[in-house]
């Protein structure tokens, strides 16, 4: 059963709702507390702190990819909506989670009665351009017909990273090529049960 309109927006802009009420509820508390001339003290460092991850290379990295993992999500509704992915009664798949991964990121639908991972196959051109990415490949659970997962690819790389146990799609196809391979199964199909790709 889909979530009601008032809980779905809450769902989908929880990040933002979150850390725009704890700063808020930080920022007044610290004021009323120790006051105005304290809270500039405190907040200066932390402004240091963060331009300090911006600028080192890793953190960096590490903050711009959970940026994406809050920023796709919207982009996948939006490119739900113009495919005309959604019910007659005009609901969207349900984001579950969004995850980084080193080729982008991986979002679980669910997919409420009326679409079918079909229909995410068949908005693949709208969701990719949707998403600014280079590629959106529709995973689906063998075991759940309602959950599906999307994979948004941002980078396409000569090889998996070191140690990282992923299937090698979207990294290279038998002949050395980026993509158009027949993928092995992902390793991280084990938290949901049996996937395999669409098509």
């Amino acid at each position: 059963m889909a979530p009601g309109p008032r809980i779905g927006l809450i769902w989908n802009w929880r990040y933002e709702l979150g850390l725009s009420t704890g700063l808020a509820v930080v920022t007044l508390a610290g004021g009323y507390l120790l006051g105005a001339a304290w809270l500039v003290a405190i907040a200066a460092p932390g402004l240091v702190v963060l331009a300090a991850c911006l600028a080192w290379a890793p953190w960096r990295r590490r903050l711009i990819a959970r940026a994406w993992c809050v920023i796709t999500p919207h982009r996948v509704r939006a490119g739900c909506r113009h495919a005309w992915v959604q019910t007659r009664d005009g609901r969207l798949p349900v984001i579950l989670y969004t995850m980084s991964a080193a080729f982008g990121e991986r979002v679980t639908l669910w997919c409420p009665a009326e679409i079918s991972r079909g229909d995410l196959e068949a908005a693949r051109d709208v969701l990719r351009a949707a998403c600014w990415a280079s590629d959106v490949r529709v995973v689906a659970c063998a075991r759940y017909a309602h959950v599906v997962v999307l994979e948004v690819i941002r980078h396409l790389r000569a090889g998996p990273p070191p140690g990282e146990a992923v299937s090698p799609w979207p990294y290279t196809s038998p002949g050395g090529e980026a993509g158009g391979a027949d993928p092995e199964e992902p390793a991280w199909s084990a938290g949901l049960g049996h996937h395999r790709p669409f098509g």
